[in-house]
C-alpha cells in the first residue's frame, strides 16, 4: 500500500587523589540522570506503531528500525524486497521508574492484529509480521503471560511471536515520526490500509 512512501609516593598520592576528586565530581551528574530502558516490538508498519507509544507518560522516544534478520545496516528498500530476515519494528526508549515493560505490552497488544499470521492489515508479507523481541528472561516471561491472555481473551491462536532481542538497525530518517511529519499522508495511509477498523473488530472502541 505504501512503497515500502560511545618522588614515587608523591606522585602515586597525586594520583590517587586526581581520581577520588574526578569521581567525586562525576558522581552527581550520574546520580541526577535518569536511567532508561528500550523495548522492542514489531508490529507492522513502523509509522503506525510510534503514535501509541509517544502518547504514553514515561516514554523517552520511540525509533523506527528494521530487526530480526540477517542483513547488516539494511535500507528499506531491502527490507522491503522481503530477502533480509528483518521486521519492521518500533523501539520503545522508556524510564521503568514511570511506566512498566507490562504496561507497554498491553499498548502493543491493543495496536495489533495477533491473529494474522501473513502481516498486518493492508500490509502483506513477512516484513510485516508481529513480534515482541526480548532482552533478558523476565521480558520473555513478561511476553509469554500477556500472550497466553491475549490468546485467551480472543479465543484463538495468537501468531505473534516471542523472540530473542536482535540488533536493532534505525530506519531512515524520513521514516522517523512520519506521523508528525506528513500528517494528511499518514492519516489517509492509515485509514486506507482499514487499521483501525480492524483494530475495533478485535478490542472494541478506545476509551
Amino acid at each position: 500500500m505504501r512503497k515500502r512512501l560511545s618522588k614515587f609516593v608523591s606522585v602515586l598520592a597525586g594520583l590517587t587523589l586526581g581520581v577520588a576528586l574526578a569521581a567525586t565530581a562525576a558522581e552527581p551528574a550520574a546520580k541526577g540522570k535518569a536511567a532508561t530502558a528500550t523495548a522492542v516490538f514489531a508490529g507492522g508498519c513502523f509509522w503506525c506503531m510510534e503514535p501509541p507509544f509517544d502518547a504514553l507518560p514515561g516514554v523517552v522516544a520511540t525509533t523506527s528500525g528494521y530487526t530480526g534478520g540477517q542483513k547488516q545496516n539494511p535500507t528499506y528498500e531491502q527490507v522491503s524486497a522481503g530477502d533480509t530476515g528483518h521486521v519492521e519494528a518500533v523501539q520503545i526508549t522508556y524510564d521503568p521508574k514511570l511506566i512498566s515493560y507490562e504496561k507497554l505490552l498491553e499498548v502493543f497488544w491493543r495496536n495489533v492484529d495477533p491473529l494474522d499470521k501473513g502481516g498486518q492489515f493492508c500490509d502483506r508479507g513477512s516484513t510485516y509480521t508481529t513480534a515482541i523481541f526480548v532482552q533478558n528472561q523476565e521480558e520473555r516471561k513478561l511476553a509469554e503471560q500477556s500472550k497466553a491472555a491475549i490468546d485467551k481473551k480472543l479465543g484463538k491462536p495468537v501468531v505473534t511471536a516471542i523472540r530473542a532481542a536482535a540488533t536493532f538497525y534505525p530506519a531512515e530518517e524520513y521514516h522517523q515520526n512520519y506521523y508528525q511529519k506528513n500528517p494528511l499522508r499518514y492519516k489517509y495511509y492509515r485509514y486506507s490500509c482499514g487499521r483501525d477498523q480492524r483494530l475495533e473488530q478485535l478490542w472494541g472502541k478506545k476509551e
